[in-house]
């Protein structure tokens, strides 16, 4: 199949020179950029498009999101993580999930993440109590229906849960405690084995769309070993690793307390910071931290909407930029941010850093932003000399924006419109290893209506019993928010006791 684009307006990404926009037809061979510039021939392509109202952008790619939370949406005031996660991760009460579940609600995140110019994810799906190959299937099943390409991750957390929580085991009362001590980790030989059966199964399938990821949940709720088993496999096995590391004040505070030195220190003492490795968040990091993960070519996902929501903090993303990091952009879980639109991303990102210095010229562009949506996140997931860019020869992941609405008139300067004025309500057409995944504002491979139905019986199904689990939730909040108070202070009095006010 052949598909040409006459007479577009261009975003191409090729590199940084090329974020301006240009004119130029574009024509798909099969899966492939086979050509761009003026006046191609198209005559021999199977649909010809006419673009001299479209905007041609790279798909954007969400580096970091937890799919499994669309089942809370809109559920849950702002609250801290560690409160959060007593509702959206049921540490009590919980039951194996249902694979058709698990499949209509990875289709629910697919359709938002598409038909807002999200071509790529990175779904770190984190099944409670346990995610099985089966549950894993079911995430993947979805994005390939879909025509979606994604990386999903395998979740780990192998230390007990009072060892990820500082000052919490202490506080309870003995019947708490005893209910909380109860719950086992996860073994970490029985979790390599699932990877191992994970790679020979999902990686590389979707026709190459879509790929495996480990994913330990942060150093401060694995150990030791298991971060360095981990980062090991990812290299051997050639897929992406994926871990949060300091989202919270708590974490800062844990990691201390637990290694005595910075979670990013450990990482790196650990040989499990490299190439394939994508860190989530990296708010609460010092310079010695942002030096060690540009040393050793990690990437981070930056989350900003996530971040404002649930008061986790502001990462430095200029510092971050200025050191040569390889930055991505991510939405997190659609409890702690309540969409899967990378544009709300955007504009987020490019606002709220403008209050990390009165020297407006260090402020974060468009292009930057841009860059990170786009680029970055190809990057992030391993995945850059396939996608990131309209480039001849890179995957034909497009998406066509309609130059002729509100976000977009007068056209001023495109960069700018696309990151503060445009929502993805302009989204026209998407395009994914070449075929059209949306066109007109509809998913082309699924029933949208059909999917959305099942999906509010299933999850409201879940929703049900999901009630006891927030019960229990109830009753261990307020020592959470005791601890949480407790770090926030202890976190304070570092940064006021450490000269220049760095991170301690």
């Amino acid at each position: 199949m052949k598909t040409g684009f006459r007479n577009a307006t261009v975003i191409a990404m090729s590199d940084r020179a090329s974020i301006g926009p240009i004119h130029a037809d574009v024509l798909v061979d099969g899966d492939v950029i086979a050509a761009i510039g003026p006046d191609l021939d198209l005559a021999g392509a199977d649909r010809v498009i006419d673009a001299h109202e479209l905007l041609l952008m790279p798909g954007m790619v969400n580096a970091h999101i937890h799919t499994e939370q669309n089942t809370f949406r809109g559920r849950y005031p702002g609250l801290p993580l560690e409160v959060l996660m007593l509702y959206a991760y049921p540490l009590t009460g919980a039951v194996p999930l249902d694979a058709e579940m698990i499949y209509h609600r990875t289709l629910l995140a697919g359709i938002e993440s598409l038909k807002s110019g999200v071509t790529s994810i990175l779904d770190d799906v984190m099944e409670v109590p346990h995610q099985g190959l089966e549950q894993l299937g079911s995430v993947f099943r979805a994005y390939d229906k879909i025509g979606m390409r994604a990386s999903v991750s395998g979740h780990l957390i192998n230390r007990p849960f009072f060892e990820t929580i500082p000052y919490l085991e202490d506080m309870l009362p003995d019947a708490l405690r005893e209910k909380y001590l109860r719950i086992p980790p996860v073994r970490l030989d029985d979790y390599m084995e699932f990877c191992s059966q994970a790679v020979d199964r999902f990686h590389g399938s979707g026709g190459g769309r879509l790929q495996y990821v480990v994913a330990p949940s942060g150093p401060q709720r694995c150990t030791e070993e298991a971060l360095a088993t981990v980062a090991n496999f990812s290299r051997t096995a050639e897929v992406p690793f994926h871990i949060h590391i300091l989202e919270t004040r708590v974490q800062r505070v844990t990691g201390t307390r637990l290694y005595g030195r910075s979670l990013i220190r450990l990482m790196s003492d650990l040989d499990a910071l490299h190439e394939r490795t994508s860190i989530a968040h990296a708010i609460w990091i010092d310079d010695e931290d942002i030096d060690l993960i540009a040393a050793s070519g990690a990437s981070v996902a930056h989350n900003p909407v996530c971040n404002l929501r649930i008061g986790s903090g502001i990462a430095p993303l200029r510092k971050l930029l200025d050191a040569g990091v390889n930055v991505a952009l991510g939405t997190d879980g659609i409890s702690s941010n309540d969409s899967c639109r990378l544009f709300d991303v955007m504009k987020v990102a490019g606002i709220v850093h403008t209050l990390d210095s009165l020297d407006y010229e260090t402020w974060p562009n468009a292009s930057e932003i841009l860059w990170a949506a786009t680029r970055g996140g190809a990057r992030a997931v391993g995945l850059e000399r396939q996608i990131g860019s309209i480039e001849v020869g890179k995957k034909a992941d497009i998406v066509a924006l309609d130059l002729c609405t509100p976000s977009f008139v007068p056209v001023n300067n495109l960069q700018n419109q696309l990151v503060y004025a445009e929502n993805g309500s302009s989204v026209r057409i998407v395009m994914v290893d070449g075929a059209v995944v949306v066109e007109d504002g509809r998913c082309t491979k699924i029933d949208e209506k059909a999917v959305l139905r099942e999906a509010r019986s299933t999850l409201g199904a879940y929703l049900a019993q999901h009630a006891a689990v927030e019960e229990d939730a109830r009753a261990l909040e307020p020592y959470l928010r005791a601890v949480f108070e407790r770090c926030a202070h202890e976190h304070e009095a570092r940064l006021v006791s450490t000269p220049g006010g760095a991170v301690a």
